[in-house]
């Protein structure tokens, strides 16, 4: 190289994050719900313009800011506090105003409260100093009317421009995709940009008093699928218990569960629950099927809501590109399309393997814990045409399992409750290709056909017989073709790929087994020798996939994290099946990651062992609240008490677990009536409510 010629300089490396859409991280955003509207701040209740923090109804960010200042100055938040579901409070210090010295004299209030149409601030600024404060309070506002797929894929749109008062005084507007929103903020002062709105609000506070100003967004939604639930069903229980990390997590939840009521705007009185926020505040087949079983101790009218909402949306045809097949419930409904990367769904998308075994589920439990009859026969058209799909569709080769493949090229690779592309995977960590028949699946045929079976004899409907043979014949078939052995002894394999192999995998599907009948006693004992082995048991809930697969990561999002339902459906049929020293061992996980989370359980959480990690590790990304997440915590309850009503026989039994400590809950329902049960450390029943025409019986006694 000669002195004349120029070095030549390396390009700067570009950032990852500057060419890499990654979603949006969730865990440490405040949230307040009350669907289908939900807000997500930073830690001092402001709305940052980046990742996921916004104000989002209807599938829509309608604010991506609002940032609040005092005299052009940030405040800095000091303490946050969320007051339910819908609600959450803040304080700011506001440290270059007020008394001189190290004390905080002036600071400001900030709460905050969601409704089902929009929502609402107060902004109180306090002078605790000793001279007048003179000042000026104003919020940034900007909106970027982004649909909710585009958020979670991490992207940034542009901003959109504010619709300006059409008088003095009068509210600010958005209007996006068919849906309006409002913003009104009674004595502001406007500064409306091509991209933002400033509200402003000058104020003279004297010494030791407040002043407090406010704000609210409306939206509404004409073209909505989904709406605020007009008749608000979840009932709240009292529970009282001396291990004192239950009540507060199943007040909590519950809480969080009422926030999630929704309906379709077709039928705004059949109640149902949103999966989760925010990415699913809508209706999903598994999700809310799954979140009304766990909530049956509450009553049947969720369940009830459900089963209609479902069945009005029930398949009638064959359609490749929606996944339709008749008799098929649905997977989920959105307002548009949903695109998300390679997968575009549409509207109303049946790409589920496990929906439809599980509305009869539902319906055949809803029946047991008092649903009336007349309910009842009015959904089992419903049920034959779901029997139906059972035979005819769900098992697409016929070899005798049901069995999952994405026909268009652009729905979900995976449609069981692991659903992400990488969830079925072999032992050596081999990615499995489908069709895909899962083992929980199988399960939840078997019990659909004899609980199904049962429903049809009571109303003499014909089929009783033929549905109950099926379903023996489906238990052999699942005992050949499921089971495997490892150095640590027998367990169902996680699913047979297309060419019937066994996908070797030890994953907490097989949990999913116990309490569907498919498994023998012995069966059920290998199971949880194995869900309880420190393998699959993190000591915070049971993992999703074996620690010693070659896929296991324990932030995989389900190949090794943990899941709150998925270790309450296992504690639910390891109290079915009698084993509660199993129960017991994931319960107990289940109590200290909730009171680790703040008694509001995650979507899910990292499988790290708490031998290794002093409290369990968030998934940074992970939704709350999230409906089958909460409703475990019901679930538990139902464990503890061992309790399984029967109505249509007249009795409810009981099996209390021993060694869980004194426990008494005010609330539960069963046929529809209010019922309060004690037991005692020993799991003896000391008190329940009698029941008209009802006989409880408990173990042991």
């Amino acid at each position: 190289m000669s002195l004349e010629t120029p070095p030549t300089v390396a390009a700067p490396l570009e950032s990852p994050a500057a060419t890499v859409s990654l979603q949006p991280l969730l865990h440490d955003l405040v949230s307040c719900v009350a669907a289908p509207v939900v807000t997500l701040s930073d830690a001092g209740g402001d709305i940052r313009p980046a990742g996921a923090q916004g104000v989002f109804a209807a599938d829509l960010r309608w604010l991506s800011r609002c940032e609040l200042q005092v005299d052009d100055a940030a405040p800095e938040p000091v303490s946050t506090a969320t007051l339910g579901a819908d609600a959450a409070e803040f304080l700011s210090l506001i440290r270059h105003l007020g008394n001189p010295g190290a004390d905080p004299t002036v600071w400001v209030r900030r709460r905050r409260v969601v409704t089902r149409t929009g929502c609402s601030e107060r902004l109180a600024l306090v002078n605790q100093s000793d001279s007048t404060v003179n000042t000026r309070l104003q919020l940034r506002l900007a909106s970027d009317l982004a649909p909710i797929e585009t958020v979670k894929m991490g992207a940034r749109p542009t901003a959109v421009a504010f619709v300006g008062p059409a008088a003095p005084g009068g509210p600010l507007a958005l209007v996006g995709d068919g849906a309006r929103a409002s913003i009104t903020s009674p004595g502001a002062d406007l500064t409306v940009d091509a991209d933002e709105v400033v509200l402003g609000w000058p104020l003279e506070i004297p010494p030791r008093s407040s002043a407090e100003v406010g704000w609210e967004l409306t939206v509404a939604d004409p073209d909505a699928a989904v709406v605020a639930a007009c008749r608000l069903v979840v009932q709240t229980p009292t529970v009282a218990a001396d291990d004192r990390r239950l009540a507060p997590l199943v007040a909590r939840s519950v809480a969080d569960l009422q926030s999630l009521q929704m309906a379709t705007a077709d039928h705004p009185e059949w109640t149902f629950l949103a999966a989760g926020s925010p990415w699913y505040l809508t209706l999903f087949g598994r999700d809310s099927l799954w979140a009304a079983r766990m909530l049956l101790p509450l009553g049947t009218d969720l369940a009830l809501g459900t089963l209609q909402t479902l069945a009005a949306l029930q398949g009638t045809s064959v359609d490749p590109a929606t996944a339709e097949e008749p008799g098929k419930i649905p997977h989920e409904v959105r307002r548009s399309v949903f695109a998300h990367g390679d997968t575009v769904l549409p509207a109303l998308y049946y790409g589920t393997i496990d929906a439809t075994p599980l509305w009869i589920c539902l319906l055949a439990d809803a029946w047991r814990w008092g649903l009336p009859a007349a309910d009842v026969e009015g959904l089992l058209p419903a049920l034959e045409r779901a029997l139906e799909w059972l035979d005819a569709y769900g098992d697409s080769d016929g070899d005798g399992f049901l069995e999952y493949v994405d026909r268009s090229g652009h729905g979900l690779a995976n449609q069981g409750w692991k659903d992400s592309g990488d969830a079925v995977r072999f032992a050596d960590g081999r990615i499995a290709e489908g069709p895909i028949a899962l083992a929980e699946v199988q399960g939840y045929a078997y019990e659909a056909a004899v609980k199904a079976a049962d429903l049809l004899d009571a109303f003499d409907r014909p089929g009783g017989a033929g549905w109950r043979a099926w379903a023996a014949a489906m238990a052999i078939r699942f005992r050949e073709s499921f089971w495997r052995t490892d150095d640590l002894g027998r367990y169902p394999a996680l699913a047979l790929d297309g060419v019937k192999v066994a996908v070797d995998a030890p994953a907490s599907n097989m949990g999913h087994l116990l309490a569907t009948g498919i498994l023998s006693p012995d069966e059920a004992a290998e199971v949880a020798a194995r869900l309880v082995h420190p393998s699959m048991s993190s000591g915070f809930g049971l993992r999703t996939m074996s620690d010693r697969t070659g896929g296991y990561s324990p932030l995989s999002y389900h190949c090794g994290s943990v899941w709150p339902h998925d270790t309450a459906i296992a504690v639910h049929g390891l109290v079915s099946a009698g084993l509660t020293d199993a129960a017991a061992v994931l319960t107990d996980g289940l109590l200290a990651a909730g009171a680790a989370f703040d008694n509001r359980f995650p979507e899910l959480y990292g499988g790290f062992a708490a031998t290794d990690v002093g409290a369990p590790v968030p998934y940074p990304a992970s939704c709350r609240p999230q409906a089958w997440s909460a409703a475990a915590a019901v679930m538990v309850v139902q464990g503890f008490l061992g309790l399984r009503p029967d109505v249509p026989a007249g009795v409810v039994d009981m099996a209390p677990a021993p060694g869980l400590g004194r426990l008494r809950v005010s609330g539960l329902r069963i046929a529809g009536q209010a019922v309060d049960i004690s037991v005692d450390a020993d799991g003896r029943c000391t008190d329940s409510t009698p029941l008209p025409g009802l006989t409880f019986r408990v173990a042991g006694s």
